[in-house]
């Protein structure tokens, strides 16, 4: 499939997934959100951990206001339209493949929503977080109220969305909305860099990390610690494992250190 709103290309085992859409600072309209869902539905076989970047000044302004204007949609519409955003933006967190954001410029409303669907976000120095949906007598519809508010805590969002303030990049670091925050132009560099890491881990184990940790999130204590031996358990028994246990045993792998 050709996409319109965004290029796809292969960078050795990892996929680079960047928005196209500069000249409306990516803004997503309902092909963009169908487009995403169809991509993340179907990777490449190959790809072991995905980049989500995107062209330009910015990462992505979220909802197409314009077309959201135009279209004067009822509230049935509008619904479907959300849960095509929720069905888009759980393929990217639950598909099992670790998706790394890099961020620059806006990361506004459904571009929050976005990034808050990646395990890890890199954000440089110019990125900068708000949730203006107050401000324009609209509420969120991409999963902010879950994937946001538990990244940054629900009082947090509340106030980021009464007041319409902008977050800059260290207060993304200390809310936790960021894993990394880099020097302006370098948020690219340094997702490829972890992405590549990230995809010389075992697949089944990466897999267990981004698809098992938050559905365990969801559950009570009990259902979650027998959900985990459950992954421990396929996960710990694979051919892999042993073959990478085995380097440990004789000392071929590499040790954790600080």
């Amino acid at each position: 499939m050709i996409y319109q709103s965004f290029e796809t290309r292969m960078e050795g085992a990892v996929a680079v997934v960047m928005l196209n859409r500069p000249e409306r600072r990516n803004a997503l309209d309902e092909q963009a959100v169908e487009e995403l869902e169809h991509y993340f539905s179907r990777p490449p076989a190959e790809a072991r951990a995905i980049v989500l970047a995107a062209k330009g000044p910015h990462f992505c302004a979220g909802l197409d206001l314009k077309e959201h204007h135009t279209k004067e949609r009822s509230p049935a519409e509008f619904m479907r339209v959300c849960q095509g955003w929720h069905r888009a933006f759980d393929r990217i967190q639950h598909g099992g493949i670790p998706v790394v954001a890099a961020l620059q410029g806006a990361v506004v409303g459904g571009g929050l929503e976005l990034a808050g669907a990646a395990h890890v976000r890199v954000g440089d120095r110019t990125a900068y977080f708000a949730l203006p949906e107050g401000q324009w007598g609209i509420f969120t519809g991409g999963g902010a109220t879950v994937r946001v508010a538990r990244l940054i805590s629900p009082n947090r969002m509340i106030e980021l969305m009464l007041t319409g303030r902008v977050m800059q990049g260290e207060e993304g670091m200390q809310t936790g909305l960021l894993n990394y925050l880099v020097e302006p132009g370098k948020a690219f560099e340094q997702a490829m860099s972890l992405a590549h890491k990230i995809a010389s881990n075992a697949p089944l184990s990466n897999y267990s990390i981004v698809a098992g940790i938050n559905k365990i999130w969801d559950m009570s204590a009990n259902d979650g610690l027998f959900t985990e031996s459950l992954l421990a358990a396929l996960v710990q028994t694979s051919p892999e494992v042993q073959v990478r246990l085995r380097e440990f045993v004789e000392k071929r792998a590499t040790k954790v250190a600080a």
